[in-house]
C-alpha cells in the first residue's frame, strides 16, 4: 500500500530521484526518461478517460477500459522503476506480465471486428474524444521510444515493452472505433495542397 503524507521531501533538490530498489539516478537519467513518458501517456489517457466518460453506453464502456488502462501503466512505471533482471512479479515487486498484453490484444480485435479495413492513412482527429485518443497514442509511441533506449542500455521487462506497443495499437483502433461511431475516419489526401 502506497501512503503519502508529504509530497515534498527535497531529495530531489540535488537533480536526483530515488528508484524502487532505492538507488537514486540524475532526473536526466534514460530510466527517468521513459519513466516520465509513461506518465505523460498516462495523463494524456486521462483527457481521453474525461472525454468519453459523460458520453454514449459505448463510450462510458471505453473510458472504464481506459481506466484498467491508466492502471496497468503505474505498474508499468514501477516496473521499469525497479532495476534488475528478473522481471518476475511478486508480492512487493510490480511487473507487466503476458497476461495484460493479451487483453490489449483482445480489446484490439474486438474493436477493430467492426470497423472497415483502411483504404487510406488516417489523420488524428475526427470527434474530440478521437482526437485525444491519438494524442495519447502519440505519446505513447514516445513513450516505447523512450524504454526501447533504456532497454539498449540494460536490462528492460520484455512484458512492458510489448505492452507499449500493443497499447499504441489498441489507442489507433480506439480512435477509428470512436469516429466510427461519429463523424468518421479524417483520410490522408498525399500531396492534397501542393
Amino acid at each position: 500500500m502506497v501512503r503519502l503524507n508529504k509530497i515534498y521531501t527535497r531529495t530531489g533538490d540535488d537533480g536526483t530521484t530515488g528508484l524502487v530498489d532505492g538507488s537514486r539516478l540524475p532526473k536526466h537519467a534514460a530510466r527517468m526518461e521513459a519513466i516520465g513518458a509513461v506518465d505523460e501517456t498516462n495523463s494524456a489517457i486521462g483527457l481521453a478517460v474525461c472525454a468519453l466518460a459523460q458520453g454514449s453506453e459505448s463510450e462510458t464502456a471505453q473510458a472504464r477500459d481506459l481506466q484498467r488502462i491508466q492502471n496497468d501503466l503505474f505498474d508499468l512505471g514501477a516496473d521499469i522503476a525497479t532495476p534488475g533482471e528478473d522481471f518476475t512479479p511478486g508480492e512487493m515487486t510490480l511487473r507487466i506480465v503476458d497476461a495484460q498484453v493479451d487483453w490489449l490484444e483482445g480489446a484490439i480485435d474486438a474493436l477493430n471486428a467492426g470497423l472497415a479495413p483502411l483504404t487510406s492513412f488516417i489523420l488524428p482527429g475526427g470527434s474530440e474524444a478521437a482526437a485525444r485518443v491519438h494524442v495519447a497514442r502519440a505519446s505513447c509511441r514516445a513513450a516505447e521510444r523512450r524504454a526501447v533506449a533504456l532497454a539498449g542500455e540494460g536490462p528492460v521487462n520484455p512484458a512492458a515493452l510489448s505492452y507499449l506497443n500493443r497499447l499504441s495499437d489498441y489507442l489507433f483502433v480506439l480512435a477509428r472505433a470512436i469516429n466510427h461511431g461519429a463523424s468518421g475516419d479524417v483520410l490522408w489526401t498525399p500531396g492534397q495542397n501542393r
